[in-house]
């Protein structure tokens, strides 16, 4: 069995696996590719905010312990060196993107510093999922990252918003419709995931240039 580490320990670690990480991933707006014969449309240009209050997509970082286990996740000591994969999401409502939050799968103190971390997470407002698991050949799905988010839990009866139930709500896998519960996909490598609501938007996203080396 390893040996726990100290509260200390555990902090260095998580916020050196982040930097570490995370410190090549900083691709900007325009990076993932549309699919051929679309055109983009101003509406889609702007992307809704995570930080505003309003919205219902911010990230609540005070429970992020329990989202993660509500995903049937693990809340690790540290980033695993098993599997290390990472996906790209893109998220649209009515046409307009919604920004991704970073620190999806991680845990914090009442103070807000990190003491834990999924083996499924975000780093930063990319979009892009990290997938850095201490054991190889799991399964990680869409649904599980919603659920680290925790949004499109059903608690909202308005179609569409943060909180509303998945029925209604599409995905695409680089360029593809996915047929069945949007919950069900697959995360893989490199893959460009399309979750929309209402109508499909101009440019329909079906790869990402991640950047060099992730």
């Amino acid at each position: 069995m390893k040996k726990q580490l100290t509260f200390g320990a555990v902090i260095a670690g998580i916020t050196l696996a982040v930097a570490g990480c995370s410190a090549s991933v900083t691709p900007g707006p325009g990076t993932a590719v549309p699919t051929a014969g679309t055109t983009a449309s101003p509406a889609s240009t702007a992307p809704v905010s995570s930080s505003a209050a309003s919205t219902g997509w911010e990230l609540k970082p005070r429970s992020g312990g329990d989202r993660i286990k509500a995903a049937g996740l693990q809340v690790l000591n540290a980033e695993g060196a098993a599997e290390h994969f990472h996906a790209h999401l893109d998220v649209f409502v009515d046409g307009k993107p919604v920004s991704v939050p970073a620190d999806i799968g991680f845990s914090f103190d009442d103070s807000g510093r990190p003491n834990g971390i999924s083996a499924l997470h975000s780093h930063d407002e990319s979009g892009i999922i990290h997938i850095e698991a201490p054991t190889a050949g799991a399964t990680y799905t869409l649904g599980q990252f919603l659920t680290e988010w925790g949004v499109l839990d059903g608690t909202d009866p308005t179609p569409g918003a943060a909180h509303s139930a998945q029925d209604g709500w599409s995905a695409a896998v680089n360029g593809a419709r996915h047929d069945g519960k949007i919950a069900d996909v697959v995360l893989k490598a490199h893959d460009e995931i399309v979750l929309f609501h209402g109508a499909a938007p101009a440019t329909l996203p079906a790869t990402f240039t991640f950047p060099a080396g992730v």
